[in-house]
């Protein structure tokens, strides 16, 4: 590879595409690990399927299944009379600082903490149990036994250490690593809550645009992401088409904005379709904190955090689909939400399109 160009390779692919597969088997999100060795991802079954990579080959190596449980189960509201999917819909993982991984994950209204650990040793020599775990009769004891662990076929077992319930009256579509790496927050449609990993009971709520007449209600919350190196410091995205920047410092709720980054409409090419790809789907910081990717219907957008008044890259990903809006408008894809990502090296915007292909755009800044 050179220059600024980008060359793909058809490397893997896991499951049997021949195969009819149930509406519980699609994916609905995938997350990398820091290192990307380990690959998470969840479906709408409310299963998660980590899968490892190959250690010879770092670069090109394989992925294998690593581990597989249940993270979220169907449930039902009975105050309110709704049932509760299990399709989970963010994974993040924690840092890695001793030899177990953490994760969480969230379907739309629960947040669980999971704790996936490897165990290829198990204790022997019991001294009030026999091999099969059975109490001894203490009569029958005449010497101890010191116990010893003995090597077993490698077990990957995954343990839920924290859940995170009750806080949200909507929907759940965002969820947040701080850098500190002892908080995190979690987006619905009107409200960001901050939590701390070792508090389950109780949530912080730092943003909140609920109208107090709901008529009122113009805009929601669609994304949240915490700044990778400032821990004071988040972005949301609107369905406005707004993100806005805010600084926990300045006040504990965050109703009104540091920044706020929205570029100015066209008032003649305004229609009625406008609103709805204006809407910023997803909203992603770049790995060294300085700029801001965002993707509507349409279009990707990079912003630079000291330049509010317009983005200072703008790709029209989807500009072939102009023409094509009542339709997509008729058969409900028009509201159909896609994600970005950053490459390792900032150097590179990543986003999906209508029929899940990749598509890699070069940043000029």
């Amino acid at each position: 590879m050179s220059g600024s160009e980008l060359q793909w390779c058809f490397s893997q692919v896991k499951g049997t595409i021949e195969e009819e597969i149930t509406d519980a088997d699609i994916i609905s999100c995938v997350e990398f690990n820091s290192t990307g060795e380990l690959l998470a991802t969840g479906d709408k079954g409310g299963r998660i399927v980590i899968f490892q990579q190959e250690q010879g080959n770092p670069s090109f190596g394989d992925y294998n299944v690593y581990s597989t449980f249940q993270s979220h189960e169907p449930e039902f509201d009975y105050l309110k009379s709704l049932e509760i999917e299990e399709k989970i819909n963010k994974i993040r993982w924690l840092e890695r600082v001793n030899p177990a991984h953490f994760l969480l994950s969230t379907n739309d209204k629960t947040i669980k903490l999971w704790k996936v650990t490897e165990r290829d040793r198990k204790p022997e020599g019991f001294n009030l149990k026999d091999e099969h775990g059975v109490l001894r009769d203490p009569s029958s004891i005449h010497s101890l036994v010191v116990p010893v662990f003995k090597p077993m076929d490698l077990m990957v077992e995954a343990s839920p250490r924290r859940i995170f319930a009750n806080a949200h009256t909507y929907h759940i579509n965002s969820i947040s690593l701080n850098s500190d790496q002892q908080t995190f927050m979690s987006a619905d449609d009107l409200r960001i809550n901050l939590w701390h990993l070792e508090i389950t009971d109780q949530s912080f709520n730092i943003v909140d645009i609920k109208p107090a007449n709901m008529e009122e209600l113009t805009e929601v919350i669609t994304a949240a992401e915490f700044h990778p190196k400032n821990c004071s410091s988040f972005v949301y995205s609107s369905s406005k088409g707004s993100i806005r920047l805010c600084d926990m410092r300045q006040r504990a709720l965050c109703d009104q904005h540091a920044k706020m980054f929205e570029e100015p409409e066209d008032p003649s090419s305004r229609n009625f379709f406008s609103e709805i790809i204006s809407s910023v789907s997803d909203v992603k910081f770049s790995n060294d904190g300085r700029y801001l990717v965002t993707r509507d219907y349409l279009n990707v957008k990079v912003w630079d955090l000291q330049m509010e008044s317009k983005p200072v890259e703008t790709y029209q990903v989807h500009e072939y689909l102009r023409s094509k809006l009542c339709s997509l408008y008729e058969n409900d894809c028009i509201f159909d939400k896609f994600e970005c990502a950053w490459s390792g090296n900032d150097r590179y915007a990543y986003v999906l399109d209508c029929w899940y292909s990749l598509i890699a755009n070069t940043l000029a800044c």
